[in-house]
């Protein structure tokens, strides 16, 4: 009896690292190679896990059935993956039982580690503005794509938040930062649209999604890379509509 509960404190710790480290953003192997390094020092040499953006499946050689969890979202959370990853190296180091590692990882999992949301935009309005000269735009225009690309990743983040379909959320950012950037060149605070407008949406730029499906690809992980990738596409497109959208406004 022991053994068994010992069995399911294993599976439940394995899959719960995967699902935080799935959640914020981590490569399929990476996730798959985690699971199997927890279970392998908790003694289960034969386990099996497969890992898709949506669901995660991990079983054992012994009688337990397979277990499956669901994934409904996904976000971007680097540190949460580096403390799944230092909670996993405690692990396998023989330092952590699973009863600790579990705690460890129910507490990774509740904790916000990401900044406030005010500072989110604020560094997303720099980043946008920062784009806009790294691409050859002029310091006049400094001001419109700061402001352009603070307001449409709060507006990314808020939509989300009323509305659970990413597209659709992606879409009105992209749109807000299209009419905001046409309104400046309008009222003469902006001179050049095209660098405004492809500064401003860098933030909603999946690049993380786009890195982690050519990543999987190589790994030989098909289903992932590819769900991935087509992701990365209907976010790109809903990027572009918007601003395309926008344009018809002010032709």
């Amino acid at each position: 009896m022991e053994q068994k509960t010992s069995i399911y404190e294993t599976i439940e710790v394995c899959l719960l690292a995967g699902k935080i480290m799935l959640q914020s953003g981590a490569e399929t192997y990476r996730v798959e190679d985690t699971m199997g390094r927890i279970a392998a020092a908790f003694g289960l040499t034969e386990s099996h896990s497969y890992v898709t953006p949506t669901a995660l499946i991990f079983s054992t050689s012994g009688e337990q059935p397979a277990k499956l969890i669901r994934i409904e979202e996904r976000t971007t959370d680097l540190d949460k993956i580096a403390v799944v990853n230092a909670i996993s190296r405690r692990i396998v180091s023989g330092e952590l039982s699973a009863h600790e590692a579990k705690a460890l990882l129910i507490e990774a999992e509740t904790t916000a580690f990401h900044y406030k949301l005010p500072t989110q935009v604020l560094a997303a309005a720099l980043t946008s503005a920062c784009f806009l000269i790294m691409f050859g735009g002029i310091w006049s225009d400094f001001p419109a794509a700061f402001a352009a690309g603070g307001a449409g990743f709060a507006a990314s983040v808020y939509l989300h938040r009323i509305v659970q379909v990413k597209f659709f959320a992606e879409f009105s950012a992209a749109l807000l930062v299209g009419l905001l950037g046409l309104l400046f060149i309008w009222a003469g605070l902006g001179r050049e649209f095209d660098r405004i407008a492809v500064g401003s949406v860098m933030p909603l730029v999946p690049g993380l999604l786009i890195t982690n499906a050519i990543r999987d690809l190589m790994a030989g992980h098909l289903v992932s890379g590819i769900s991935k990738g087509a992701d990365a596409c209907l976010t790109a497109f809903a990027i572009g509509a918007g601003i395309a959208v926008a344009l018809l406004f002010f032709p």
